[in-house]
């Protein structure tokens, strides 16, 4: 009997990208899934010989061992990311869907595989993915009203404001239990309507962004600022949405946000919105990973704080 799992990052372009291909593809199969910083997931899927893997939206590079591994065991798998993927491997049992372009994410890409067929939910991926821009231009071709456009762009915001945190005990919901509820409607719009956890969200994230506007500068030049947060519940959650409100509101700027764990720090990058290039190789250099446009740092010691602040202001964005 052949085995079915679907492995996303549990932001709003990984859960998006999984709704549309169970929405063309409607079987069962098994969700493995996390928080934003959950990017290992290959290595809790058991495969054998004959099962099928489909993977959104988490980094080859990250999860190449485990992909091997199932390869070699005879599984087929099938790969959607933007990610900076390193060197992809060339087997029979793998189907590949890569494009680390920065106005690219993975919803996107699905949405290109299935000819826009769930077009509707690739644009909630693509708003909460911070590509305003880009989804704007696929909503244009299927005459999205506006108001639909507004709607979807708050939803793609709530689920990947959702997704941040250290623990399930962080957010609102959990994101494997908050896929069911979005595969549940075709149509994204029915789940603004009809599911009160929206809303839910939205207050939390409503009150955590309260609790940011008083975060001053770190460190600030002419191309780009730092913040610090410190170690709470309300800054975890916060930290992805505050660079990029940060992001949206001051284009032709860098921005890092930093927020303290135990001896060392988070860190969420957003290169220029008019020069989206360079925040993958910035934070690769201190072992984070991401993409052009935006990527993070999972532990910054506290001794290479110095270090990463000057050569964030030293970063070439073009």
């Amino acid at each position: 009997m052949v085995r079915r799992f679907d492995v996303c990052n549990g932001d709003a372009d990984g859960l998006c990208a999984a709704v549309q291909w169970r929405l063309h593809e409607p079987m069962a199969a098994e969700l493995v899934t996390g928080l934003k910083r959950d990017i290992a997931l290959l290595g809790r899927v058991p495969g054998r010989a004959g099962d099928e893997v489909n993977v959104f939206d988490i980094s080859m590079q990250r999860n190449r061992d485990d992909l091997l591994r199932l390869l070699g065991d005879g599984v087929r798998v099938r790969y959607f990311d933007h990610h900076a993927a390193g060197e992809v491997p060339v087997h029979p049992g793998l189907e590949t869907h890569i494009d680390e372009a920065s106005a690219v994410c993975t919803s996107l890409l699905v949405d290109r595989h299935l000819g826009g067929a769930y077009r509707a939910w690739a644009l909630v991926g693509i708003y909460g993915d911070n590509l305003g821009a880009v989804a704007d231009r696929l909503a244009l071709q299927r005459d999205f009203e506006p108001g639909d456009c507004a709607a979807l762009r708050r939803l793609g915001e709530l689920i990947n404001y959702n997704a941040y945190g250290e623990d399930e005990r962080d957010v609102c919901i959990a994101p494997r239990l908050l896929f069911p509820m979005m595969a549940r409607h075709p149509d994204p719009r029915d789940m603004l309507a009809r599911e009160a956890v929206v809303d839910d969200i939205e207050a939390v994230r409503r009150n955590d962004l309260r609790q940011a506007a008083g975060t001053v500068p770190f460190w600030q030049g002419p191309g780009g600022s730092v913040r610090m947060l410190p170690d709470a519940p309300w800054s975890r959650r916060v930290i992805g949405c505050l660079a990029n409100t940060l992001a949206n509101s001051e284009p032709d700027l860098a921005h890092a946000v930093l927020k303290a764990q135990g001896d060392s720090y988070v860190v969420s990058v957003r290169a220029p919105l008019s020069l989206p290039r360079g925040a993958h190789s910035l934070c690769s250099r201190f072992g984070g990973a991401g993409r052009s446009r935006a990527a993070g740092i999972d532990r910054l010691p506290h001794a290479d704080l110095q270090r990463f602040v000057e050569a964030f202001a030293n970063a070439s964005w073009a």
